[in-house]
């Protein structure tokens, strides 16, 4: 992260809290947090919304957790190894875990999650599925996955936003959209879904079945639902909420929040995710479809005003398409600064005649409002007729899976390896109505989808750079998106909120280890 006086107040004061730990954790109390927005839905896998990874995230699990530095850690597998030739995974399975309806959790779950579910329902899952020939159960507690080619990322694969743990007795043989279990979801987690008023609070409360002996150490936790963003704010202000993960309040608040006595700020727990802003922009049809235009929307964007003005600093310009901590990321490429003369060249060139172009903001609070404000001028200046539409979340999740758009903000995660969290904006293959988190833009071009195939696969791991970087050099070329932002997304709690961030995704897990020290 581009260290300005905020980022390195927030660096210090994570680094000085993680020192602030008492010796015995004490048990008890409630967490009062917030979601921005009210999530569509809680069932991880079949919804990939960043607000239901978060509170789902304490419900469900996967079969792995991963440290700040994307090393694997037991979750409901225990052990697990490889062959030498690294095609044949085993995965020996926790024994005496309970789903929360007291159903055992075994090894055919696994496999009825990985194999039926998520291959349906899941594109960031596919991405690692489409690389696996067979899942089988050997016994109730181990489950083999063997491959069609070595795949560098398989391991890195497995948190529980990704390859979700469902349970096989609740969905085998139903409609999974339709289920009635998906408004009461039942996992293996920490915490068990309790309540919903919809439009006031999410409320878990402690799995006392839980298999971690002692844990959690918390009664519950009330996700508190408040749209106006001033009112987030005082909340955490006045004490109503202890915790703000990242993104639920609007980034001119930070500094004063975090300057609070009583108030911590951590930038970590997102090691994993890297979560990547970006403009989708429809490739199809219309003044969209053609490239020039699309690389006339990057040079008419002033990306570093939003970074320095909208978001305070916390974050990074990309270069392209993989981000500064993607693995391979190409350095050689020209960056796209802002350079509305060329913008306007290039539309010229294409012979763009004024035709409306739809922008859609992210419904996810005012900063992002004023990013869509800031976009919407730039474009304007350089001549293009942009005209936005605001949503809902739903709504904008339906006109995405519709394909009924021009340009649309997003953010996606880039889960540590370009296999899993970039290749699936751009294979062809992954092009699917429906989703709002694959292949949105409609991008075809066969040598990406090779490139990205070979790269996924060469063995040893330094023959995937050279296909990586022809492959950025396509995309550079072609701009099937807009890339807007490398995001800083940091967290505020109150400082007597113990041992909360302790894995590389954060606040989707947080709540199985925090205490109150109280």
């Amino acid at each position: 992260m581009r260290k300005t006086p905020l980022a390195l107040a927030v660096a210090t004061l994570a680094f000085t809290s993680a020192f602030a730990i008492a010796d015995e954790p004490k048990r008890g109390g409630v967490i009062d947090t917030i979601i921005q927005p009210e999530p569509p839905g809680l069932v991880l896998g079949m919804v990939q919304n960043d607000p239901t990874r978060k509170v789902a995230g304490s419900i469900y699990e996967g079969l792995l957790r991963y440290t700040n530095d994307l090393e694997p850690i037991p979750q409901l597998a225990e052990s697990w190894e490889a062959s030498d030739d690294g095609l044949t995974w085993t995965f020996h399975l926790r024994e005496g875990v309970l789903w929360h309806d007291g159903e055992p959790f075994t090894a055919e779950d696994v496999v009825f999650s990985a194999d039926v579910f998520h291959r349906e329902l899941n594109p960031s899952a596919r991405a690692v599925l489409q690389h696996v020939e067979s899942i089988e159960a050997t016994d109730d507690h181990t489950v083999v996955f063997t491959l069609a080619e070595p795949f560098g990322p398989f391991l890195i694969s497995f948190e529980a936003g990704t390859f979700t743990m469902v349970p096989k007795h609740i969905y085998e043989g139903t409609d999974f959209r339709d289920n009635e279990a998906n408004n009461h979801p039942i996992g293996t987690g920490p915490f068990k879904f309790d309540n919903w008023d919809r439009g006031t609070v999410i409320q878990l409360v402690r799995n006392d079945d839980y298999y971690e002996e002692g844990l959690p150490y918390l009664d519950g936790v009330n996700w508190h639902v408040i749209p106006d963003g001033a009112s987030r704010a005082v909340a955490f202000e006045n004490g109503t909420v202890d915790v703000l993960p990242n993104g639920t309040v609007e980034n001119f608040d930070i500094p004063r929040l975090s300057a609070m006595e009583n108030a911590c700020i951590t930038d970590e727990g997102n090691e994993y995710f890297s979560p990547f802003a970006m403009l989708w922009m429809n490739n199809r049809e219309g003044s969209t479809a053609d490239k020039r235009f699309r690389q006339a929307v990057m040079y008419a964007m002033d990306r570093e005003f939003a970074r320095d003005v909208l978001w305070n600093g916390l974050g990074q310009v990309p270069l392209s398409a993989f981000g500064s901590n993607a693995k391979f990321r190409h350095d050689g490429l020209d960056p796209y600064d802002h350079d509305p003369d060329r913008a306007r060249e290039l539309l010229e060139e294409m012979g763009y005649d004024g035709e409306e172009v739809r922008l859609l903001p992210l419904p996810y609070g005012e900063t992002w409002n004023r990013w869509a404000e800031a976009v919407q001028q730039n474009l304007r200046e350089v001549g293009v007729n942009v005209r936005t539409v605001a949503t809902d979340v739903g709504g904008w999740n339906q006109r995405l899976g519709d394909w009924d758009f021009d340009l649309a903000f997003t953010y996606l995660y880039q889960y540590g390896d370009p296999a899993l969290g970039i290749t699936r904006s751009y294979r062809s293959d992954n092009i699917e109505k429906g989703s709002p988190w694959n292949n949105v833009e409609g991008y075809e071009n066969e040598r990406i989808d090779e490139l990205f195939d070979q790269a996924a696969t060469a063995y040893p791991e330094e023959e995937r750079e050279a296909f990586y970087h022809e492959a950025q050099e396509i995309l550079h070329e072609d701009v099937p998106v807009g890339w807007l932002m490398e995001l800083g997304f940091p967290t505020i709690y109150r400082c007597d909120v113990q041992n909360l961030i302790t894995s590389g995704v954060g606040i989707n897990d947080a709540f199985r280890d925090a205490w109150l020290d109280r």
